[in-house]
């Protein structure tokens, strides 16, 4: 039996192990810096609640992907037009998310507000959904964008519906605002405190994103397969005299 030694390597078989490692150490890196970003967002979002409330005018000028303003505005809900967000899931129990409409007194576009989920019975019902507070009033939430969309088919089924609240499986401020007849604000607001924060609805915002654990399994796979490449040069050129590469 033939003992093993190191058979040099043709300049292009370096030239693509480097460029294999060079790629997925890249990517690899790529994941665990974004799993840190989400992390500082997620921190800065859990804290956002107990910081002092701003205008919507201010938070409207610091918004921004990782931030999540504490807004304090003041206005009256639309007790007429509500959707709810359908197919929702907290807690594992399915249900539904309450949107309202919100017109602050200083005028502008509307407010699109989550005031909360509500789960689903054993028989797939509902519980009476209680109306915002009337008047005029002090609220508080999260300003923050809209959740995403994803795959959608069929248009838009809003008009279509005559009922109100009008049940929809995305949240699409164009269509909504569409549905409505009038402007919409570009992001909405996570209600956190309120007149009716007794009205049973569950509040635990968290970013619509990629929590950090994907991230570091994303990490984890790229850098996988740099062992990969590594030992595949390994095995590949520490043979036998009569293997073959």
């Amino acid at each position: 039996m033939s003992a093993r030694r190191w058979h040099a390597p043709r300049w292009y078989s370096v030239l693509l192990t480097l460029f294999g490692i060079a790629v997925f150490f890249a990517l690899g890196a790529w994941q665990v810096r974004r799993a840190h970003e989400k992390e500082a967002l997620f921190a800065a979002f859990d804290a956002a609640p107990r910081q002092a409330p701003i205008t919507l005018a201010q938070a409207r000028k610091q918004a921004s992907a990782q931030v999540y303003p504490l807004v304090e505005v003041t206005g009256s809900f639309d007790s007429t037009h509500a959707y709810l967000l359908d197919d929702q899931v907290r807690g594992g129990k399915v249900g539904v998310m309450r949107w309202d409409v919100f017109e602050p007194s200083a005028g502008g576009p509307a407010l699109l507000v989550n005031r909360g989920f509500v789960p689903r019975d054993a028989r797939g019902g509902l519980p009476t959904l209680p109306s915002p507070p009337a008047g005029v009033i002090h609220l508080q939430g999260l300003y923050a964008p809209p959740p995403g969309a994803g795959l959608r088919l069929g248009g838009n089924a809003l008009p279509r519906q005559a009922q109100w609240p009008k049940t929809t499986i995305y949240i699409d401020l164009g269509e909504i605002g569409a549905d409505l007849g009038r402007g919409l604000d570009a992001r909405v607001l996570l209600e956190t405190d309120a007149a009716d924060a007794g009205a049973g609805f569950v509040r635990q915002w968290r970013p619509e994103v990629f929590p950090p654990e994907r991230h570091y399994g994303y990490a984890f796979t790229w850098f996988a397969f740099c062992g990969v490449v590594v030992a595949t040069f390994l095995v590949l050129h520490w043979r036998r005299e009569s293997d073959r590469p």
